[in-house]
């Protein structure tokens, strides 16, 4: 048998034994995890476009909407809680604070006990935004969840609760 041949006989053989090769639950696993990844990489893609569209009248980038979301459900903030929940330096997160600041979103004051301590608080104009566009947010979900039966509504909002818990720990 010529070299050329024993090799495209080695090559025809090594493709019937991957075909032929017995599914595991983890190749099942990858697959779907694949698929998942696909479809979360094009869900963010449609819900950062809206949010895009939202935000963009205010003049708010996504991180800074994100630090209006946090102030929203705090009552003040310092400026290295803020770095650490944005993941950011504390110059970084200053920059944020500066700019919402210049929109009229929060508003920066210094603590009583420590002046070098600086407190960030959202205003009434912050809470009405990311008012807004939670709402819109929500009336979007809603439509999506329309073309779900019941059922399966519940089963998304229990699966994404189980899924924002596990990330809650981490």
């Amino acid at each position: 048998m010529t070299p050329l041949r024993r090799l495209l006989v080695l090559k025809v053989l090594n493709t019937v034994a991957v075909n032929a090769r017995v599914r595991t639950p983890t190749d099942e696993l990858r697959r779907d995890a694949e698929q998942l990844s696909h479809i979360i990489l094009e869900m963010q893609r449609c819900f950062m476009l809206r949010l895009c569209k939202e935000l963009a009248p205010g003049n708010v980038s996504f991180p800074q909407f994100f630090l209006l979301a946090i102030l929203d459900q705090k009552e003040v903030l310092t400026m290295s809680a803020i770095a650490q929940k944005m993941g950011h330096t504390t110059a970084a997160a200053s920059g944020l604070v500066a700019r919402l600041e210049g929109l009229g979103y929060v508003v920066r004051s210094s603590a009583p006990e420590d002046r070098r301590k600086v407190l960030v608080c959202i205003t009434p104009k912050g809470s009405a935004l990311v008012c807004r566009i939670r709402e819109e947010m929500v009336c979007n979900l809603m439509k999506m969840m329309g073309h779900l039966s019941p059922a399966e509504q519940k089963a998304w909002l229990q699966i994404y609760s189980k899924i924002y818990n596990y990330c809650q720990t981490k």
